[in-house]
């Protein structure tokens, strides 16, 4: 299992993502503006940095929900990749059986 400050971490993470993605969005619309001039671009990219690493969504990193893996994470299902191939063979997720041909 993750440390448990690593989870925190990433889900502090999230928080902040969340609440500054709508001024990152018109930040980075107005740096791909052809109309504005080197300076306006300036001071936006200074406003970019402004706002911190940690408001990027690449920042973000998937975690397993039951376990706080970090590596071998499946989107679909928000599990890694020991706790997923746990419970299909459970039987506890549903639409998922093993492959047989």
């Amino acid at each position: 299992m993750a440390r448990l400050a690593m989870i925190n971490k990433n889900n502090s993470k999230k928080a902040w993502i969340i609440k500054n993605a709508a001024k990152r969005l018109e930040l980075r619309s107005k740096m791909k503006d052809q109309a504005i001039g080197a300076e306006e671009k300036m001071e936006v990219q200074f406003l970019l940095q402004k706002l911190g690493r940690r408001t990027s969504a690449t920042q973000y990193r998937n975690r397993c929900h039951l376990t706080g893996r970090s590596r071998g994470t499946l989107r679909d299902f928000g599990l890694g990749r020991n706790m997923f191939r746990k419970l299909a063979l459970e039987g506890k997720l549903p639409g998922v059986r093993k492959a047989s041909w």
